[in-house]
């Protein structure tokens, strides 16, 4: 075979053409009759390829906080594809990656100092699992094996990350996953929490489940503990108050690693750095992406702290420390566009303007209950999540009617989880654009069938 031109005169694509491509995290069949298509995209907006405007009210896929297609990242990019498209970082390195490692170290609190680069969320939590058994076996406990993640949490799609995730969508059919893995319960009651704006003050209590967890399996052969701060992807699940401090106490009473999954959160989503920051909790690892670049080349990473990094380098100098890594580990492009995404939150107060927004945004989330098929709401920084009322037609219909009618009749992006709408947009969102964005939404809920 040979490549060739484009079937249609001008290039253009007919519906006909969206065959070859198989949608991630998508109902194919449905999206083929009916594409959500999008074609470029400034600021808050996105444009469909007839010029239609789009309110962006997910950042994407919880990523562009920075706002779309921002000139100094931009400017960087492209920079840095004309200077050096790619370089090695296995056994050599290029100036801009240590310079992201350092400006993210900065930003994350305590010893948080260590940074190892991979190309995405789901490929930064297999490797801070991955440490966290090395991590073990280096100082001589090698018993220690076993991974406890937690209901409704999302480590993206790697075998770990769906391992230790507690979505049974992602994981009922890809067999037995890891061995000596185990589940907190998830901490959302909607009887003791509807309705809450930021930390509910119910469900601190649940991370005392970790002493049964222990009990049962031993405390000495349990590696690692990972949650989410904030479970984002399973619909915007807030930590209850003392509920991380708490999981923090017992790891370090069992001598168990804590991970946080800060994929979603860090980098102003919460408006701070990143959650450990807005909780006053310091996990002994952390993962980020997403919002490191604001969406825009893609990378994903690991922060360890001082003692895990340094546990590793013993031996000959001339060997390995740890044998993983990804081909584009530390991408000179992702480098590029971390530096400017990080220099423009810096330079904008986006996270300080996060905060700043954040009673506003909540009020105007708030201001929806009472809306038709509204079950719940929940707030925590800028971000929102709607439960709807399942419809007699199934689960998820109605939140994915609710997509539809969103994007076709409203002009706004919406992110949706089996019957749970999240809004969760780009941090230069105004006060304007946020009335704007919940009254769309308000006008959706109301017209669903």
């Amino acid at each position: 075979m040979t490549l060739v031109d484009s079937p249609n005169p001008d290039g253009s694509l007919s519906i006909n053409d969206l065959d070859s491509l198989w949608m991630p995290f998508t109902a194919n069949r449905a999206f083929k009759k009916r594409p959500r298509m999008i074609a470029r995209a400034k600021d808050m907006y996105y444009y469909t390829p007839d010029g239609k405007e789009v309110m962006d009210a997910t950042a994407g896929l919880w990523c562009v906080n920075a706002g779309h297609c921002r000139d100094p990242i931009v400017k960087a990019i492209q920079q840095q594809a004309a200077e050096l498209d790619f370089a090695p970082t296995f056994q050599y390195g290029h100036p801009k990656a240590f310079e992201l490692a350092n400006q993210i170290s900065l930003l994350t609190p305590d010893d948080l100092d260590h940074v190892f680069f991979a190309g995405s969320g789901s490929e930064g939590v297999d490797t801070a699992l991955k440490i966290s058994l090395a991590y073990h076996r280096v100082k001589g406990d090698a018993a220690r094996t076993r991974l406890i993640g937690r209901e409704r949490g999302y480590h993206g799609v790697g075998f770990g990350g769906i391992s230790v995730g507690g979505m049974v969508n992602n994981r009922k059919h890809f067999g037995t996953m890891l061995s000596g893995v185990d589940h907190l319960p998830h901490t959302y009651n909607r009887e003791e929490q509807a309705f809450t704006r930021g930390q509910p003050e119910w469900g601190g209590h649940l991370a005392d489940e970790l002493h049964r967890i222990a009990g049962l399996h031993d405390p000495s052969t349990i590696a690692a503990v990972i949650v989410e701060p904030m479970a984002g992807s399973t619909g915007v699940l807030p930590p209850p108050r003392g509920y991380l401090k708490r999981l923090r106490e017992i790891c370090d009473q069992y001598g168990i690693l804590l991970i946080f999954d800060e994929v979603i959160s860090a980098f102003g989503r919460l408006g701070f750095a990143t959650a450990a920051e807005r909780f006053g909790v310091t996990p002994d690892i952390m993962t980020f992406a997403k919002g490191v670049t604001s969406g825009t080349v893609p990378m994903g990473g690991v922060v360890v702290r001082k003692h895990i990094y340094d546990a590793f380098m013993n031996g000959p100098e001339h060997m390995i420390e740890l044998f993983h890594g990804y081909t584009y580990s530390g991408h000179p492009l992702a480098a590029a566009a971390g530096l400017a995404t990080l220099e423009t939150y810096k330079s904008e107060g986006l996270f300080e303007r996060a905060r700043e927004l954040e009673p506003r945004f909540a009020d105007a989330a708030m201001s929806l209950k009472g809306s038709p098929h509204v079950e719940d709401i929940r707030t925590l920084g800028m971000t929102a999540a709607f439960d709807l009322t399942p419809s007699a037609a199934g689960a998820g219909e109605r939140a994915f009617e609710a997509m539809e009618r969103g994007f076709h009749e409203q002009g706004i992006m919406l992110r949706i989880t089996g019957d749970t709408v999240a809004v969760t947009p780009p941090l230069i969102i105004s006060e304007t654009q946020i009335d704007e964005l919940f009254g769309k939404l308000d006008t959706v809920f109301r017209t669903l069938t």
